[in-house]
């Protein structure tokens, strides 16, 4: 399959024949799971309730059990009372969820697939000031004005980093990075040529630690899609 190839000025240059791993059939069903369990990762589980034994207060008998003419009652932090406990609250868990790593591959794999018909790729992005007008300028060439545009690069460097924050619509992502959730949450993909031809399918396990552009020179790891 091939696609058109840009210039680092965004003019068309020619065209760039797409790995054959682009042409591959779809399991719906595989790209659910994987999405399924990667937002599940995200999801911290530190959502917490107090039973009636946790809460503040209630340790004596509001009232004494006959003659009031009321309903009997034990503690003022009965579930049943306004400020008493909760009953079958959530409480603190882990969502975690463990794929293979043959799995999260193919999953990426497929999810790439699926965006076969939306890939441009550009020669090089390399900006010697960092000015978000010049990137806009790039997209608008390219023709990427609409939805959401997963920017895939071989290396972030500074400028790159600081350029693309400023872009709402656009994601920046290195090429070692890239994980399914990503690709299918953006209806454009834009593919360097050096991250296109390193791309090894082989290589992408969907395991590795998400590593983010710090403007001071330093790096902080996040998480990936499983992890």
């Amino acid at each position: 399959m091939e696609v058109n190839l840009y210039d680092s000025k965004g003019e068309e240059k020619g065209k760039i024949t797409l790995p054959t791993f682009f042409s591959q059939k779809i399991n719906i069903l595989l790209l659910h799971e994987v999405v399924s369990a990667y937002l599940a990762n995200q999801r911290k589980g530190c959502a917490s309730t107090k039973t009636r034994g946790e809460v503040s207060g209630g340790g004596r008998k509001p009232w004494r059990q006959k003659g009031t003419g009321r309903a009997r009652a034990g503690s003022i932090r009965s579930p049943l009372w306004r400020h008493g406990g909760v009953v079958f609250g959530p409480r603190p868990r882990d969502y975690h969820i463990n794929l293979p790593k043959k799995k999260l591959r193919k999953a990426l794999l497929q999810a790439l697939a699926a965006k076969a018909d939306e890939v441009k790729v550009i020669e090089n992005l390399e900006f010697k000031e960092a000015k978000t007008k010049d990137m806009v300028k790039i997209l608008k060439k390219v023709g990427l004005t609409n939805g959401k545009i997963l920017l895939i690069v071989e290396k972030i460097d500074k400028n790159l980093w600081c350029i693309s924050k400023n872009v709402p619509y656009l994601r920046l992502v290195e090429r070692r990075n890239l994980n399914t959730y990503d690709v299918l949450d953006c209806k454009n993909l834009f593919f360097t040529v050096e991250a296109l031809k390193k791309y090894d399918p082989l290589a992408i396990s969907g395991l590795t630690p998400k590593v983010s552009f710090d403007p001071e020179g330093l790096r902080t790891e996040g998480h990936s899609e499983g992890s």
